[in-house]
């Protein structure tokens, strides 16, 4: 039985159209606080930032592995959780901590991680709520071992419990987060066709309201480029969905420094505004540190609200083939078996679909990226990868420990050190490279 704020729940993909139609960024936190109080709070304070805002959920780190026995003992134990367990709170507490919260404009997302989400959905729909985000490759490879064939079936069913939410009159929404894939040193081609065909599986299983993601990267032309990829893309595979693109502000190594941390924001912001983005998710300048506060994640609402006010969308893109690289690992994919799932298993079976740095064992690890002398991403291997007729990689170099780190940490030395800031591992990481180039090495 659902909790009766579903009668007048918002529809997240209604909201987020509205708000960008009027030329406004949506700005969103990541937080979340196993303590109802504490998430009540956040919420709130979410929703009165002085920007066009909605608000998160994110869950615990137990709950994300199905390891509800754990979240009891924490509870038993009165001990702090690193994220809201929606599963294994009585739905009365988190109905009290939601009532009063979500308004006609103020809906909230569950973020979750799991590879594993068929409770996790069962419980937000329950309360109500029908915004969550994920995907059956990219909440599988970074973050668990499953094997990819059942984390796919697990999505499946997902999709299609989330889908039924229809019929009781809610717009259900669901967003890839294949654009975000390892957060950093995957090339922009690869991050672009995983959001994609996530979001073609999410539409196969009966979605109609989806959300691409993209992590911005290191080379800000050449995250504009891949952005817009994504948007043609999306056209042309899922033309009759409501679709958005969704931003994430750098998901590695931040800068430590409270200028570089809010210079790299605004920069995502940006980003977002140029390339016709509708919403961005944001980082604190807390993260370089520890998880940030309640405070902290609202502090960086509003600047990037402001960075992207006024920003005009980028009408030319210089063409450096991500387009046509996603294209045919897309079309590739697609040609293996018409259900989306089944396809998406046997590409990585074959390598065909492989992400760099991924140690997955359903991953086949053949491929490499690196960053050129702009800080582009770009391909160093390629494997089995449909894309040989596209790119060049260079010629085979051994990448060693020196050289990881300080691809690693390029962002955080970049913007840290207009602000007075060395980074002391990153220069060392540099002496060490030099010395000792053949010696660490990873293939």
């Amino acid at each position: 039985m659902m909790h009766e704020v579903s009668s007048w729940a918002p529809s997240f993909g209604e909201v987020v159209a509205g708000l960008h139609a009027r030329g406004e960024l949506v700005v969103q936190p990541r937080m979340g606080f196993g303590d109802p109080v504490r998430m009540r709070q956040g919420l709130l304070a979410t929703r009165g930032a002085r920007a066009a805002s909605v608000g998160t959920i994110t869950l615990d780190s137990y709950t994300r592995v199905g390891d509800h026995e754990a979240v009891r003992q924490a509870f038993a134990a009165e001990a702090d959780l690193n994220g809201y367990p929606i599963v294994d709170h009585d739905p009365t507490v988190t109905g009290a901590m939601l009532d009063g919260v979500l308004t006609p404009s103020f809906p909230v997302q569950i973020r979750h991680g799991s590879a594993d989400p068929r409770r996790i959905v069962r419980s937000l729909l329950d309360l109500g709520l029908h915004a969550t985000e994920g995907g059956p490759v990219s909440y599988c490879l970074p973050y668990s071992r499953m094997p990819l064939a059942q984390a796919v079936e697990n999505w499946r069913q997902t999709c299609e419990t989330l889908a039924a939410a229809r019929e009781h009159g809610s717009e259900p929404h669901l967003e890839t987060f294949g654009g975000c894939m390892m957060g950093q040193l995957c090339p922009p081609a690869l991050l672009v066709a995983l959001s994609l065909l996530e979001g073609i599986f999410f539409w196969q299983h009966g979605l109609r309201c989806i959300s691409f993601s993209y992590a911005q990267q290191t080379n800000f032309d050449q995250d504009e480029e891949a952005v817009a990829a994504l948007q043609e893309l999306i056209r042309q595979y899922v033309p009759y969905a409501r679709t958005h693109v969704v931003i994430y502000s750098y998901m590695g190594v931040y800068p430590r420094t409270p200028g570089g941390a809010l210079e790299l924001l605004a920069q995502s912001a940006r980003l977002a505004a140029r390339s016709g983005a509708s919403r961005l998710i944001v980082k604190t300048v807390a993260e370089g540190h520890r998880l940030p506060t309640v405070a902290e994640n609202v502090a960086a609402l509003e600047p990037a609200g402001d960075a992207a006010w006024g920003v005009t969308r980028k009408s030319e893109i210089i063409d450096t083939g991500i387009h046509a690289q996603a294209k045919a690992m897309v079309e590739n994919v697609l040609s293996l078996d018409e259900d989306c799932g089944r396809a998406l298993v046997i590409a990585f079976a074959r390598g065909y679909l492989d992400v760099p740095f991924c140690l997955h064992p359903d991953n086949a690890g053949r491929t490499r990226g690196y960053l050129d002398e702009e800080g582009r991403l770009q391909w160093q291997r390629i494997g089995s990868l449909p894309i040989g007729g596209l790119v060049d990689p260079p010629a085979e170099r051994r990448m060693s420990s020196g050289d990881l780190l300080g691809a690693l940490q390029f962002i955080q030395w970049k913007f840290d050190q207009r602000y007075g800031t060395t980074n002391l591992v990153l220069d060392a990481g540099r002496d060490h490279r030099s010395r000792q180039r053949e010696q660490g090495s990873i293939t």
